[in-house]
Order: C-alpha cells, then structure tokens, then sequence
C-alpha cells in the first residue's frame, strides 16, 4: 500500500512539474479562464493493453472528449517499469466540476464512443483495469490557468 501511495505521489509531483514548466506555447497562446477545472486521471491497463489504449486515445478518444467539451491538455507515460508497461496518465480541462459530470455522462452516452470503445476490445478483451480521476485547481500563481 505505501509503495503505492508513494508512486501516486510522485506521478502527481511529476505532472505539476510538467505542467508548471513545460507548456510555455500553451501558456503564450492561451488567455486564463475563470472557473477552469483540470482532471488528472490515470489508467491501469491490463497486462498487455497499453498499446490498445494509446491506439483508441490517438485515433478516436480525444475528439469525442472535445465533442463533448472536455479540453485536452497533456498525455504522458512513466520512462520506467513497471508502470511503464501499463499506465497512460493524463490531464484534460472542463468549464467547472458541474460541467464535468455533465460532460462525462454524455460521453459515457455517446454511440460513437460505445461504438469505438467495443470495436478496441473485440480483438483482445478489456483494456482499462482501473481508473484513478481527481479533480484540480490552477493556484493564481500558475503559469497554466
């Protein structure tokens, strides 16, 4: 349990470093926006499944999240093992926590997902074993608002 606290700690370290320092077109081309809610959500992938993952995110996944609302902000995957094998990490933005859920459960609805997310697991099964999602403010300090 420790190991894993400690591990999801660092993932958080390492996404607010990420985000504080590394986006300065992100920073240069876009105004703050009041009200703005970031989601850090991990995906552990089954053994083997990561690839999967990473095809429907590529292919399809990320413009149904804009269809739907959700901004897209940064992806990432750990340099070493084991969560190199089968972790995707990733932030994306909504107008505000309601927006969110809103935004989420007419994802969850939408047959274009539906329709992408049973065709990426015909060949090989499920591919996300567990998800962790929390929900993060920009302080007004923060290069990224």
């Amino acid at each position: 349990m420790l190991k894993v606290v400690k591990r999801q700690s660092w993932a958080f370290l390492v996404v607010g470093l990420i985000l504080g320092a590394g986006f300065a077109q992100l920073r240069a081309a876009e105004p703050a926006s009041a009200g703005r809610v970031f989601e850090i959500r991990t995906y552990h992938c089954f053994p083997g499944r990561l690839d999967a993952l990473h095809k429907r995110f590529r292919e399809h996944t990320m413009k149904i999240f804009e269809k739907h609302g959700m901004t897209n902000v940064a992806y990432w995957t750990f340099e070493d093992s084991p969560d190199k094998e089968n972790t995707l990490i990733y932030v994306i933005s909504h107008a505000s926590r309601e927006q969110a859920k809103r935004n989420w459960a007419e994802f969850g609805a939408d047959p274009e997902w539906k329709a992408v997310s049973a065709a990426s697991e015909a060949d090989g099964g499920k591919i996300v074993e567990k998800v962790d999602s929390v929900f993060v403010d920009a302080t007004d300090y923060s290069p990224l608002k």
